[in-house]
C-alpha cells in the first residue's frame, strides 16, 4: 500500500527539484524527506529519482508516479470538498496568495463582498508574485492563487490545478511630462531610453523583455523596482521611461509624468486551485466573489485607468 503523504513529497521534490527545498516547502527535515522517498522506492519497487549533485531528477518510473501522484492528490481535494459541503461548509478560513495590483483590484473588493454573502468564511491574504503564488498552492501553503501568465508557469494542461480566467490587462507607456514624445511615443520609438521596471524573474519582467523584442530591442534596464508607485516616481524625476500594467497606474498620483495607451502587452489574469477542490463550499464563493469583482473591471479594453 503506497502511503499518500509520500506522494506529496514525490511532488514536492519533483517541483523543487532539491530535497532541502522540498523539505521547506514541506517544512520537514531534509532527512525525513529523503527517508519518505526512500520507503516510496521500497513501496513501488523501482528507483524513483537519480541524484546529480545537489540535485534530483525523475526516472522514467518517477514520471509515470508523478502522474498517478497528481491524480490521487486531486481525488483526495475532491473528497475533502465533498465532505466539506455534506457538512455545509458555511464557515472557515481561505489562504488567498495574490499579487499587489489584483489585491486592490479584484480581492479586496471580492472580500467586502463576501462579508454580506458568506458571512462565515475568513480570507487571509499573502501578498506574492505570480512564480510564488503558484508554488505556495502547489505546497498547500495557499488554497486559492491569483496569478499571471508568465513564462514558465504551468498551462492549462496542468493536472495539479484548476484554473478560472479573470481579467486581461494591458500596459501603458509612462514618460516624463515634458518628454519629447510624451504626446506620441510608441513601444519602438524609446528602443534608446532608459528603462525602469521589475527584477528580472518578476513575471512583469518577462512581459515587457518580450514586447520590446517583438518591438525589435532589448530594453536597456537601468533601474529596477518591484513596486510600481517607485517605478513611476523614477519616471516623474526623470530617470527613463517604462512600461506600467494599467490598473497598477489606476487611483495612483502621476506627478510628472505622461501615460500613453498604446498596443503592446497585455497580462493575463487567472484563479487557480489544486485540482479538485474548486467545488469546496469555502473556494466556490471565493471564486464566484472574484469573477464578480473582475467583471466590474470590464474588458481589457475597457480598463482606461
Amino acid at each position: 500500500m503506497i502511503d499518500t503523504r509520500r506522494l506529496r513529497t514525490l511532488r514536492a521534490v519533483a517541483d523543487h527539484g532539491t530535497v532541502t527545498a522540498a523539505a521547506a516547502a514541506l517544512h520537514l527535515t531534509p532527512s525525513a524527506v529523503s527517508q519518505q522517498l526512500v520507503a516510496l522506492e521500497h513501496e513501488v519497487g523501482h528507483r524513483l529519482f537519480n541524484r546529480d549533485g545537489r540535485g534530483v531528477h525523475l526516472t522514467a518510473v518517477g514520471k509515470i508516479m508523478l502522474g498517478h501522484a497528481n491524480e490521487v492528490l486531486a481525488q483526495l481535494e475532491r473528497a475533502e470538498a465533498d465532505v466539506a459541503a455534506y457538512t455545509t461548509g458555511e464557515a472557515g478560513e481561505v489562504t488567498v496568495a495574490c499579487f499587489a495590483t489584483a489585491i486592490s483590484a479584484v480581492l479586496s473588493p471580492a472580500i467586502a463582498a463576501l462579508r454580506t454573502t458568506a458571512p462565515g468564511l475568513r480570507v487571509r491574504v499573502r501578498d506574492a508574485e505570480g512564480d510564488h503564488s503558484l508554488a505556495m498552492l502547489l505546497d498547500a501553503e495557499a488554497d486559492l492563487a491569483v496569478t499571471v501568465e508568465y513564462r514558465g508557469a504551468p498551462d492549462a494542461a496542468d493536472r495539479r490545478i484548476s484554473r478560472r480566467p479573470l481579467y486581461a490587462e494591458p500596459f501603458d507607456l509612462v514618460l516624463p511630462h515634458d518628454h519629447p514624445l510624451a504626446g506620441s511615443a510608441t513601444l519602438v520609438s524609446l528602443a534608446s531610453e532608459t528603462w525602469i521596471g521589475p527584477y528580472p524573474g518578476n513575471p512583469v519582467h518577462d512581459v515587457i523583455a518580450f514586447a520590446c523584442q517583438q518591438a525589435g530591442f532589448t530594453p536597456n534596464l537601468v533601474h529596477c523596482s518591484d513596486d510600481f508607485r517607485a517605478v513611476v516616481a523614477l519616471v516623474g524625476a526623470g530617470a527613463g521611461v517604462a512600461l506600467v500594467p494599467r490598473l497598477a497606474l489606476r487611483d495612483m498620483v502621476l506627478p510628472g509624468v505622461a501615460v500613453r495607451h498604446t498596443p503592446g502587452p497585455e497580462r493575463r489574469v487567472f484563479a487557480a486551485v489544486r485540482r479538485g477542490s474548486d467545488a469546496h463550499p469555502l473556494l466556490r464563493p471565493l471564486l464566484s466573489a472574484l469573477r464578480a469583482a473582475a467583471e466590474s473591471l470590464g474588458t481589457s479594453a475597457d480598463l482606461q485607468g
